[in-house]
């Protein structure tokens, strides 16, 4: 893990395998090893939350009426399609060389997901799966530390405590029947978050070695391989309305194919821990979104919930905007 360099009151990372620069560089002002922490990775990541958090409502609109099965292959297949299309107009190449690598983190981080995710769709209501979604955090934090791709703190513990705090507020759950199906549903979301904090510090290698774009199409492409008979099995179940297939086109090429891009994108230069940190603001534009688009009323935990999950996020990155207004209001002559 990279450690960050001060410079003129400012944080600055230093990118793996980059050694620091050296006096004689920071005179003449070429540090071109150096990347600025982090504002705009923190928007990223926003808007990465304002996008997933959107996947939810459409995997209750779609789930129902295509099926688990083919709802996740169709959004994997728009996914592969669109990032596809991007490599070739970008011109560059599929990494096949690195197709089992591809396979297990396509395994990990979207066929499972995905597949796991429609079918608690079925039985929970979206609030239950956003709010179970933010144990990625967790989960993603103790991988991280065993794989040594990070260090597990006491800040990064207390943002994880503070983000959960916080999306209790916002989704303020009711009291659900415990039905087999429902607990069920519960441990698939658990087991889909898990498969996502796992694969974050894997994916973090892959960087290191395939472009992210490339691991991206990589990942989709090989999920889809892996799901597709499960798909052409249930297939003569889906029923393709229009709003089910307006929620698929919308999950395939935003929510999963330009999503992920910059997600990839993002985890070449921040920590594991703080790629996952958008698990957070999940439910907040969750709750936002359906309010918004579908007239469902917000609840009174809203904005102290959502003041909550954006300490969380400022503990787990380490973006402090304070110090940031200061460190611009010091700078000025």
């Amino acid at each position: 893990m990279h450690s960050p360099i001060a410079r003129n009151g400012t944080l600055f990372h230093q990118l793996p395998g980059i050694e620091a620069p050296r006096p004689w560089m920071q005179a003449q002002g070429a540090c071109p090893t150096i990347v600025p922490v982090k504002t705009r990775y923190f928007v990223q990541l926003i808007a990465l939350s304002a996008l997933w958090g959107a996947s939810f409502l459409f995997l209750r609109v779609a789930s129902p009426v295509l099926g688990p099965n083919v709802l996740a292959v169709g959004r994997i297949g728009l996914a592969t399609v669109t990032l596809a299309l991007i490599m070739a107009a970008l011109k560059q190449r599929w990494p096949w060389r690195h197709w089992v690598e591809l396979t297990r983190l396509g395994a990990l981080s979207v066929a499972v997901p995905f597949l796991l995710y429609a079918w608690a769709a079925l039985r929970l209501p979206a609030g239950y799966s956003a709010l179970l979604n933010s144990t990625v955090v967790v989960f993603g934090t103790l991988a991280a530390a065993w794989m040594k791709e990070d260090t597990l703190t006491a800040r990064k513990l207390a943002g994880c405590v503070v983000g959960f705090a916080g999306v209790g507020l916002i989704v303020r759950l009711g009291p659900v029947a415990p039905t087999p199906e429902v607990l069920l549903a519960t441990l698939a979301c658990i087991g889909a978050a898990a498969c996502y904090g796992v694969s974050t510090p894997l994916m973090k290698r892959a960087t290191k070695h395939m472009e992210p774009l490339a691991i991206a199409a990589g990942i989709h492409l090989a999920s889809l391989v892996v799901l597709l008979p499960g798909a052409l099995w249930t297939l003569p179940q889906a029923r393709f309305t229009e709003g089910a297939m307006a929620a698929l086109l919308v999950l395939g090429v935003v929510t999963s194919g330009l999503a992920y891009w910059l997600h990839v994108r993002v985890i070449r230069h921040v920590s594991p821990v703080a790629a996952m940190s958008p698990a957070f603001m999940i439910p907040v534009f969750g709750v936002a979104w359906g309010h918004l688009f579908l007239g469902e009323p917000l609840g009174s935990g809203i904005w102290s919930g959502g003041a909550l999950i954006l300490l969380a996020i400022a503990l787990v990155t380490g973006f402090n905007p304070v110090q940031k207004l200061l460190d611009a209001a010091n700078a000025r002559p």
